[in-house]
């Protein structure tokens, strides 16, 4: 004879069956907690990251962004500014140690609501439809957003692409999610928050076992979790011993070596590929393009060129910076007046870089025009180490670092 089927309810052992769910941690209001601080923390990641997108520049050519058809997604890119000159720093910095801090967060968020994805029926209404496919989007959408982005971080490029295309859609889809998800539960959650409540009383797993730990407790530790990863990030964003706790970011080591040029870096010269004998006094010029032809400039003509000074950070997209380093050298606009531009253009920086992203970069007008933006040939008093771009590298203030491109070769002022 064959033996009946078991109703879902019999049957513990399946994770659409309540009894197999078994955590007394696990309800409404524990989960509304968690989703209140992925509210606001979410909602200040998305913004940061667009404003992050927007630094590239990504409009102006498509050296600095190859991401297709943005089309309606790059309705906010704007011109990006000069000022403060520590804009990027702060929007950068406060996305990677956010999204990093979060993470405890997030990982409590899914495990509280994993057992609605295996609810059966799919789909008992249209509301009941839209709110289940908003959650498969959410939880997709949240994975691979903060998984490419830690990886980003570590500089572990395993993805299949470009970081850049991968994470700038992947933010649209796992946001539009995230609202749509929102904007569903939110009112039951608030309700949830203002409801009194008892650990007793609150309803979870039909089966539920033993308590080990109290939802307090067990926010306690997602609290905890996202205290260690800010304390063990946040320093990336500084210098000194600060920088020194950021163990779990990729410079978040002591500073690369003593003198004017011990600050941090992404990319060394031997990396890049870089010949001391092409950055050689007798081998080097830049060259410059523009309205009236090709001016070819060796290092020492141009330290006789007038000499300018600017205070400027280096941030980069993984959210390390440091503080003001003191560069000199000639100004970009100056440049581009002797190949014929009065007023400064756009312009295409190339590098003697010959491994990686951003052997070219692109630069506006506005960026041109500032009086702090630098060719700069020496830092902290010092020649510019092959580290830090000998023998001239591009500084412009509130750029991200791969823009202020260094051993540069090659300018090309004009519209791009």
């Amino acid at each position: 004879m064959r033996a009946p089927r078991l109703p879902s309810s019999r049957a513990p052992w399946l994770p659409s069956s309540p009894g197999f769910w078994r955590s007394p941690v696990r309800g409404p209001w524990f989960t509304s907690v968690l989703g209140v601080v992925l509210l606001g923390g979410i909602t200040v990641l998305f913004v940061t990251g667009l404003l992050s997108y927007a630094a590239y520049n990504p409009d102006l050519a498509p050296v600095n962004d190859q991401t297709p058809d943005k089309g309606l997604l790059g309705f906010y890119l704007f011109a990006w500014p000069t000022d403060p000159p520590w804009l990027y720093r702060l929007t950068q910095g406060v996305h990677v140690t956010l999204g990093l801090t979060l993470i405890p967060v997030l990982l409590a968020k899914l495990w509280s609501v994993v057992p609605k994805l295996f609810e059966l029926p799919p789909a008992r209404s249209l509301a009941h439809a839209l709110e289940r496919l908003s959650l498969l989007l959410l939880v997709g959408g949240a994975l691979f957003e903060f998984v490419t982005g830690v990886l980003n971080v570590q500089l572990d490029y395993v993805f299949p692409g470009s970081f850049y295309p991968l994470h700038f859609y992947g933010a649209w889809v796992f946001f539009a999610a995230f609202v749509a998800h929102a904007v569903l539960k939110t009112p039951a959650a608030l309700r949830n928050l203002r409801r009194p409540r008892t650990e007793e009383n609150e309803p979870g797993s039909p089966s539920r076992a033993e308590p080990t730990v109290s939802r307090r407790g067990a926010l306690g530790l997602v609290g905890g979790g996202s205290l260690l990863l800010f304390g063990t990030t946040a320093g990336h964003s500084f210098d000194g011993p600060l920088r020194q706790t950021a163990v779990l970011a990729p410079h978040g080591g002591p500073e690369p070596g003593p003198g004017p040029g011990g600050f941090q870096i992404n990319k060394t010269a031997a990396y890049a590929g870089i010949d001391d004998r092409e950055t050689s006094a007798d081998a080097w010029r830049l060259v410059l393009v523009g309205r009236t032809g090709t001016v070819r400039l060796s290092r020492a003509e141009l330290e006789r060129l007038p000499s300018h000074s600017s205070a400027l950070p280096i941030a980069c997209v993984e959210g390390w910076s440091t503080s003001d380093q003191r560069w000199r050298g000639v100004r970009l606009r100056d440049l581009a007046a002797l190949v014929g531009h009065d007023e400064p253009p756009d312009v295409l920086v190339e590098s003697l870089q010959r491994h990686g992203a951003f052997r070219r970069a692109a630069l506006r007008a506005n960026q041109v025009a500032d009086p702090r933006s630098l060719l700069a040939l020496y830092v902290n008093g010092e020649d510019l180490t092959p580290d830090h771009g000998h023998p001239a590298r591009v500084i412009v203030p509130a750029a991200p670092g791969v823009l202020n491109t260094k051993w540069v070769a090659r300018m090309t002022f004009g519209d791009l």
